[in-house]
């Protein structure tokens, strides 16, 4: 793996944490925690309907055991803000702070649209996933690392 360090398997307060998980397991997933793990990525955006299967919505304060793609916890953040915004009202600086080198809204709407249509996702959401539009919820987190 990319990561020279490790959320220490024995913590037993890591261990209890609830898991955040970034993208499906793969090459995806492995570039988002190295971006975590660098404090690159501070932000991360999900569809609201990804939250009527029953996860409840993270709050500030949270604090969550990212696991890489092996489902191994390599990292610890806290979650600082989040909001509920259509689609069409995410800016330049949410963009940017998700750490994968977006310098455009319409790079990372479209990024993120292919990801949301992909198999994988419309496999998990099915009828919620419905249309992808300006008028769209999605939920807007930040947060900050606290251990790798």
């Amino acid at each position: 793996m990319p990561y020279a360090t490790r959320v220490e398997e024995d913590s037993a307060d890591a261990a209890r944490l609830p898991v955040a998980e970034f993208a499906f397991p793969g090459p995806l997933r492995d570039r988002l925690v190295d971006a975590i793990l660098r404090s690159d990525k501070v932000s991360t955006t999900s569809l609201a309907a990804e939250y009527e299967l029953g996860e409840p919505m993270p709050e500030p304060g949270q604090r969550f055991a990212v696991v890489d793609s092996a489902g191994r916890r390599v990292a610890v953040i806290e979650v600082t803000d989040v909001a509920v915004v259509a689609l069409g009202a995410v800016d330049l600086a949410h963009c940017i702070d998700e750490g994968e080198g977006y310098t455009s809204v319409a790079a990372w709407r479209e990024a993120h649209e292919a990801f949301w249509r992909a198999e994988d996702v419309r496999a998990e959401l099915g009828e919620r996933l419905g249309a992808l539009d300006d008028a769209t919820p999605v939920v807007l987190e930040r947060f900050r690392l606290v251990a790798s």
